[in-house]
């Protein structure tokens, strides 16, 4: 197996979790709707608003890859929710296909495209430092929502 291969092989299994932090997914099942726009402790945020958070950050950074009319959002008002809940649990849902989708989409780019290849609007950017924003960014914030979990009672 050539270098990029195996490389791709691990940048998608980091991009899954699993490795040095717990998969989303397997978090994202112990979130109760109720519980969802909570702030326990006076933490500035709730799950929804973290996980609000990791999502968007996930999709500007797929489009940073993909778009050849990439225009950088506004920081950070952009990359956080307005409110602290989401209107409806139809739109909690939402958002978790959204984040799922947008990580099935990263994958297929670490399929086709080749990792040292610059981003279509970047600067010496290439797919391989998106790819690596991308896992540890979310696996920051995956802590985040761990101890957001503990907290509230639902995840020992």
């Amino acid at each position: 197996m050539s270098l990029e291969n195996s490389t791709k092989m691990l940048l998608q299994k980091h991009l899954n979790g699993g490795e040095a932090f717990m998969p989303i997914s397997n978090l994202l099942s112990e979130i109760t709707f109720d519980k969802v726009g909570e702030r326990p402790y006076k933490l500035p945020y709730s799950l929804y608003e973290l996980f609000y958070h990791i999502t968007y950050a996930q999709k500007d950074i797929l489009e940073y890859c993909i778009s050849e009319d990439y225009t950088t959002p506004n920081w950070p008002n952009d990359y956080w929710p307005k409110q602290q809940a989401p209107e409806s649990e139809a739109s909690w849902q939402q958002l978790k296909k959204d984040y799922l989708n947008d990580r099935s989409r990263l994958e297929q780019l670490i399929e086709q495209k080749s990792l040292i290849a610059v981003v279509p609007t970047g600067k010496n950017q290439t797919l391989m430092r998106e790819l690596l924003l991308v896992i540890e960014h979310t696996a920051y914030h995956t802590g985040q929502l761990v101890i957001i979990l503990r907290l509230l009672g639902l995840y020992k």
